[in-house]
């Protein structure tokens, strides 16, 4: 979503614009527009136009337990500041500051939205997505989809690197059972 910001670029510092984000946005960069929706509040500060708002979107993700693709909705906060590459009144070239992370307003005076969205929609995704919070996984011997239905699988539940404390332990067991008896 490209918004013209010059008259936002000419009018006092705290003076506000608000706008209705609705755009595709690809935000896994597989050549598929993800439909990005909320609101953004344009301001004028002294160094350009600091952009809030609050989107939503779905991305298809896949489960980290049973790898099922499944839509997870997404609700997320942008607030970044973009700056001007040139004066709006003097058409001279400005200085961008180090920090702007590329979040400019270009020489038509146009700021382009979707790169922003597409970064904070990224850093709202979980790590391991799940499809569902309980989701049950997939069974690690014969790879059924355990939400969908029991496999009967016998699965050990041991982990192999702590069967020699299993043994410990048994003997342990065994041995006080024995001083017991013997009382």
């Amino acid at each position: 979503m490209e918004i013209n910001v010059s008259q936002l670029m000419k009018s006092s510092i705290g003076s506000q614009r608000e706008y209705d984000f609705d755009d595709l946005v690809d935000i896994l960069d597989l050549g598929v527009g993800n439909k990005v929706k909320g609101q953004v509040r344009l301001t004028r500060t002294n160094r350009g136009i600091l952009v809030q708002g609050k989107l939503a979107t779905k991305v298809p993700l896949e489960c980290s337990r049973c790898l099922k693709v499944f839509d997870l909705p997404l609700s997320f906060e942008l607030e970044e500041e973009y700056f001007p590459v040139i004066d709006v009144n003097s058409g001279t070239a400005l200085e961008i500051p180090d920090d702007s992370g590329n979040l400019i307003i270009d020489e038509h005076h146009l700021l382009e939205l979707n790169e922003a969205v597409r970064q904070v929609a990224l850093l709202a995704i979980p790590m391991k997505p799940l499809c569902k919070t309980n989701c049950a996984g997939i069974c690690t011997e014969c790879g059924t989809n355990l939400n969908d239905k029991n496999c009967g699988c016998l699965i050990n539940t041991i982990d192999p690197r702590w069967s020699k404390l299993v043994e410990l332990n048994s003997a342990v067991i065994k041995s006080n059972k024995k001083k017991k008896d013997s009382k």
